[in-house]
């Protein structure tokens, strides 16, 4: 299994527009952060986690010409603006894209891009096939899938853990119950968004806390803001398994 880090970065991305900061003026292209998101890639399947709005760039930067489905983390914004840019794979496989979502993200989507659920769409507009985000496991082709319960504030947000390969992102609590179901990952993506505490996101202190509590081989930081500072600066001061993830990284599990 293959996972490319499409985007690392949090909901302004980094650089942000008209920003002066060292980070977002860096020629570092680690610090070159698009909205999260990540595909997965097995033997029979294509998956992307979260289609944001740099959606079409990742897509063509990566250049990726088959997608099965996309599982969506929550429907704020910077996760699932991208989605009408499923129109290319509609065409070239004939067929709706399968979008795994809670019935609060669907009725977000389906609020978002009202004119691709019309009963008499305009021609060429997105097809999805909204399909409910199961309590348990569930499979995609030959991957199967646990979701994974995790809070952003009071906002109940979904995680992944795609055999030893486990991705949280926008998470500020993860519940004991879900930290069980972490426990035994290989690599864990997770986020954390700067040095100093936030409400609704891990900082890089409380996420560093998390995965050492989880022991994985590896884990990747992503959800990245310009306030955590240089990839170069940071990642000399991280515990030895633990890496800022930067946009295009390759990760390979067994």
């Amino acid at each position: 299994m293959k996972i490319t880090i499409l985007g690392s970065g949090t909901s302004q991305g980094v650089p942000v527009i008209a920003c002066p900061c060292e980070v977002c003026q860096s020629g570092d292209q680690r610090d070159k952060r698009l909205r999260s998101s990540a595909l997965i890639e097995s033997e029979q399947t294509n998956l992307l986690i979260d289609a944001g709005p740099d959606f079409r760039q990742q897509m063509l930067r990566e250049k990726v010409t088959k997608l099965d489905a996309i599982l969506i983390t929550h429907c704020h914004k910077d996760h699932i603006a991208g989605l009408d840019d499923v129109r290319s794979f509609n065409y070239l496989f004939g067929k709706p894209m399968d979008i795994y979502a809670s019935e609060r993200d669907q009725i977000a989507i389906r609020q978002e891009f009202s004119y691709a659920f019309h009963e008499n769409p305009y021609p060429g507009v997105p097809e999805f096939k909204l399909i409910t985000l199961p309590e348990s496991d569930f499979a995609v082709k030959d991957l199967t899938i646990t979701p994974l319960d995790v809070r952003h504030m009071h906002m109940k947000v979904f995680g992944f853990r795609i055999g030893g390969f486990t991705y949280i992102t926008d998470a500020n609590l993860i519940p004991a119950d879900t930290m069980e179901l972490i426990k035994g990952s290989k690599v864990i993506v997770l986020n954390a968004l700067r040095k100093q505490k936030h409400i609704s996101h891990f900082n890089l202190t409380e996420a560093i806390d998390i995965l050492q509590k989880l022991k994985p081989e590896k884990a990747y930081l992503t959800h990245i803001s310009h306030m955590m500072g240089k990839h170069a600066d940071v990642q000399p001061e991280l515990p030895d398994n633990i890496f800022l993830a930067y946009d295009g990284l390759k990760i390979l599990i067994d």
